[in-house]
C-alpha cells in the first residue's frame, strides 16, 4: 500500500471540571497544547474562564498513513498560563486516531463529532474533561482527480 497523506482537523470545544491549582486563590487561565507527532499547535488562553473554558477553535495537522512508527495519537496538554512563573500543567488527554484515519482512507472522510475525553494528571488521577471533535480527510492523488471538460463562456 502506498503512503496516503491527509489533513486532520481538531476542534477544541471546551473543558469542564479543571482543578484550580492556584494556591493564592486566583483563577486559572487555561489553554491547550495540541501535539500530533512532531507537530504542535496552541489554543488561545481562556483568560478568566477558570475551570470551564470555552475555545471553539480549529487546528489542522498533516497526517501520513501508514506512518513509520505506527503512532497515531493526539496529545492534548491542558496548561494554566501564569504571568510571573512558568505555566502549570492541568493534566492531559490522549486520543487514539488509528481507526479514524483508517476509516477516512476507506471512505474518503471520517469524523468524530465533539465528545468528552478525560483529562488525567501525571499520577493518572482524574482532572476534568475536554470536549474535542475530529475530522480526517485524505488528499486525492493526481491519478484520482477528475478532470472536467472546457466550459463555453458567453464573453
Amino acid at each position: 500500500m502506498s503512503t496516503i497523506f491527509g489533513t486532520m482537523e481538531v476542534n477544541i470545544v471546551n473543558a469542564r471540571g479543571l482543578k484550580n491549582n492556584e494556591f493564592l486563590g486566583g483563577g486559572i487561565d487555561p489553554y491547550v497544547l495540541i501535539q500530533y507527532r512532531a507537530q504542535e499547535r496552541k489554543s488561545t488562553t481562556a483568560k478568566g474562564q477558570g475551570s470551564k473554558p470555552e475555545w471553539n477553535e480549529r487546528f489542522n495537522f498533516r497526517v501520513e498513513y501508514p506512518s513509520t512508527d505506527k503512532q497515531y495519537k493526539l496529545i492534548l496538554k491542558l496548561m494554566d498560563h501564569d504571568t510571573f512563573s512558568s505555566d502549570d500543567s492541568l493534566g492531559e488527554a490522549t486520543i487514539y486516531l488509528k481507526e479514524l484515519i483508517e476509516l477516512g482512507v476507506e471512505n474518503g472522510r471520517a469524523e468524530i463529532h465533539p465528545r468528552k475525553y478525560s483529562v488525567v494528571g501525571s499520577d493518572q488521577s482524574y482532572c476534568g474533561e475536554i470536549q474535542v471533535g475530529l475530522t480526517f480527510t485524505p488528499k486525492k492523488t493526481a491519478a484520482e482527480e477528475e478532470y472536467g471538460g472546457w466550459k463555453e463562456s458567453d464573453c
